[in-house]
């Protein structure tokens, strides 16, 4: 019979499994390399889960996967591949200014340095406070302000248009 701590990860992970996959999508820009993290990230956060599963799990979770997709980078065997298995789904007509908009955003935030990704992410897509993306990025609340400046600055350039304070269809 499962313990109750592990009936809580269950739920948490149930829960939330989607929602990290697209944070860590929107970090890396490919969804193979995502899922693998998130499913790194999820093991670590198992073996921990006992200690926090009463403070935050989710900035805890959060942190780790951006910890696993930077330490994966580092890594000398390191190399990006994009092997599909299947074909992309087929945009529907009624949709299709509402998807190249969002799909302009996407390509946009990949071609972002990875710090003021990261910042744009947690800011925007995850609606974190200034204070809780220093803590996940481990530095200073100027150097999240800066990089959040920046980042936005850059994506304006890129789309040469101005970017709203809150990103269109972030929440799931």
């Amino acid at each position: 019979m499962a313990s109750q701590a592990e009936i809580e990860y269950r739920d948490f992970v149930t829960s939330n499994l989607d929602r990290l996959c697209r944070f860590a999508y929107l970090i890396c820009h490919d969804w193979q390399r995502a899922e693998d993290a998130v499913q790194k990230s999820l093991t670590k956060l198992y073996l921990h889960w006992n200690r926090i599963r009463s403070s935050s799990p989710h900035a805890y979770v959060r942190r780790i996967i951006v910890n696993t997709l930077y330490e994966e980078r580092r890594r000398f065997w390191f190399k990006r591949e994009h092997s599909r298995d299947e074909l992309p789904d087929v945009v529907q007509p009624d949709h299709a200014e509402s998807s190249a908009s969002k799909l302009a955003m996407l390509e946009s935030l990949a071609r972002l340095p990875k710090r003021q990704r990261l910042v744009v992410v947690l800011r925007f897509w995850e609606d974190l406070s200034v204070e809780q993306t220093a803590e996940i990025m481990n530095c200073s609340t100027g150097t999240v302000k800066s990089q959040t400046a920046r980042g936005l600055q850059t994506l304006r350039g890129l789309l040469g248009k101005p970017i709203p304070t809150q990103v269109e269809g972030a929440q799931p």
